[in-house]
């Protein structure tokens, strides 16, 4: 007999999206670890000038680019939701199962409960 729960967590049975707190957990993350790489090509460039690189005419340009383009990229990202199902790649690649298929979820009318009635 299956579980209601896999180690504290709910098992997903349904097809609905994460919820608005996981969401804004997983920006947040995605965010703070473009941050984490903007200071470490900050530290990057630091080093590399103190040492006196060869091709530094290249590398400071490109740590000074990333660490320029970083951040707004990490402010598009924390402030974007997620897709829904049916703007996904993903979802338009996977084949449909034929109504023959017994996998398939039946397409017939399914009745409503009413709290009126």
């Amino acid at each position: 007999m299956a579980t209601a729960r896999s180690e504290g967590k709910p098992v997903l049975i349904t097809s609905a999206e994460k919820s608005q707190d996981e969401q804004l957990r997983d920006r947040k993350v995605r965010y703070v670890l473009m941050m984490a790489a903007r200071a470490v090509l900050l530290i990057v460039a630091t080093v590399l000038v103190m040492a006196k690189a060869p091709l530094l005419w290249l590398w400071i340009p490109l740590c000074v680019a990333g660490g320029a383009i970083l951040p707004w990229v990490a402010v598009l990202v924390a402030n974007d939701r997620p897709p829904k199902e049916q703007h996904r790649l993903r979802s338009r690649w996977h084949r449909r199962p034929s109504p023959d298929d017994p996998r398939a979820v039946t397409q017939r009318e399914h009745r409503v409960l009413d709290p009126d009635e």
